[in-house]
């Protein structure tokens, strides 16, 4: 029997991983310090690789497709196909960012000051293209952790630091000089293996379903009923992704309405309806948005 094998983040992204594959209809479980994990699919085999190797694994064509940030493949300047993104966040944060920080009192302002300096950073292969292009002979050196503390100790004259609002850097008195990159998540194939038919295929319908469980977060389906004199009024109330389903009831002149809207809308607009005439509310959970 053909099988997929599929990598999953291990680390920060694996239960934000494993919730989303779980709204997708996949129930992965992953026992002790295994690296693999079980999952319901017999077609699908899964492999959990720290993010930073992902997309290594992928082009070396020891997984056939796997999730990792858009900044592990550029930091290994991997050969993959970038299939999708898969925005984990409830549509507040869409990426996250690489930033150069130095101390708040550091004398460096901009990036031509770090000349002759030493930065530190876990995506040092990047960093050092980025300076090369600037034309900016720095020192970049590997850093396995607490990078931030490396800098306010002055064992190092700049971090390049992943943030997502900058509230890390601020709490440790450190300031932002420039972004080297930004970065998403995403879903990355083997070029091998996505042009055997049954591999692409299943890859295709992975995905269709993990964007559809993404698509979905943050909104609710709600039906109602209301007569033919109010709808019109509650027609103009309803933001919906496109134009609601309407359909007739048994009953003489009412009508069934059914949309989906954020979920954040529901406690403005269930009063609304109300005191428009609609009857018979009901508002319940999506697992899968399909457009």
């Amino acid at each position: 029997m053909k099988t997929l094998k599929l990598g999953i983040p291990k680390g920060s992204l694996q239960e934000k991983t494993l919730e989303i594959f779980k709204m997708a209809g996949f129930n992965i479980y992953v026992s002790g310090r295994s690296y693999f994990p079980s999952i319901d699919d017999s077609e699908i085999k899964v492999m959990l690789i720290r993010a930073q190797e992902m997309s290594r694994y992928v082009e070396d064509g020891v997984l056939d497709c796997g999730i990792t940030g858009e900044d592990w493949v550029l930091e290994n300047n991997s050969d993959v196909l970038r299939l999708s993104e898969l925005i984990y966040a409830k549509r507040t944060l869409t990426s996250v960012r690489w930033v150069l920080a130095v101390r708040d009192d550091s004398k460096i302002r901009k990036l031509e000051d770090l000349k002759g300096k030493r930065v530190a950073t876990e995506l040092v292969n990047y960093t050092k293209e980025f300076f090369k292009k600037k034309r900016i002979n720095v020192d970049v050196e590997f850093s396995w952790g607490a990078t931030e503390v490396k800098v306010k100790s002055g064992l190092v004259d700049a971090i390049v630091e992943l943030t997502e609002t900058g509230e890390s850097l601020r709490a440790n008195s450190l300031k932002e000089i420039a972004t080297l990159c930004e970065s998403t998540t995403k879903f990355i194939a083997n070029k091998s293996a996505y042009k055997d038919s049954w591999k692409k295929k299943k890859m295709q319908y992975l995905l269709l379903l993990l964007k559809g469980a993404l698509d979905a977060r943050g909104k609710v389906g709600l039906k109602l009923n209301v007569k033919k004199g109010n709808l019109n009024s509650i027609l103009k109330l309803l933001p919906a992704l496109k134009k609601p389903t309407v359909s007739t009831l048994t009953l003489k002149d009412w009508y069934a309405l059914e949309v989906i809207i954020d979920e954040k809308d529901v406690k403005r607009l269930i009063p609304a309806f109300k005191e428009k005439g609609a009857q018979g509310i009901i508002e319940y959970p999506l697992n899968k948005l399909i457009y």
